[in-house]
């Protein structure tokens, strides 16, 4: 896997808490980037919170248990999944949202994500994926 540095931002509580809650949903997010971690339905299974919902790049709407399910059935790929213009901003002390793009062989998308902190540490609360192709992606 392949990143870029995370571009912070931070809205609320100590300089030190901020910054480790920013670190840990960035490193949540890049874990389930990880193949190993996201054929693994224990690994995974412990970064999802038990709400999550997803809003995919198909248009489908993925819940928890179907996500782990398909995560662990997914087919080796050639490349690791390359990550760029990984943003974190914490929205309050306990939330904290991301926004990147993807590469996976090609298939590229912009995604967004939403950490919550819980009492068992940071876990996916929903992500969506919206495919996008370089000719037609404008600001």
């Amino acid at each position: 896997m392949t990143e870029d540095t995370a571009d912070t931002e931070d809205t609320e509580g100590t300089e030190d808490t901020r910054s480790s809650s920013l670190d840990a949903a960035v490193e949540g997010e890049l874990l389930l980037l990880d193949r190993a971690v996201r054929r693994d339905p224990e690994r995974a299974a412990a970064l999802l919170h038990p709400d999550f919902h997803e809003f995919g790049a198909s248009g489908r709407i993925w819940d928890r248990a179907t996500m782990l399910a398909l995560l662990a059935e997914e087919p080796e790929q050639a490349d690791p999944i390359k990550v760029s213009g990984m943003r974190a901003v914490q929205l309050a002390p306990d939330v904290v949202h991301l926004t990147y793009d993807t590469d996976a062989d090609g298939r590229r998308a912009h995604r967004s994500s939403l950490w919550r902190r819980t009492d068992t540490g940071w876990r996916l609360y929903f992500h969506q994926g919206t495919l996008f192709d370089t000719d037609t992606d404008t600001d």
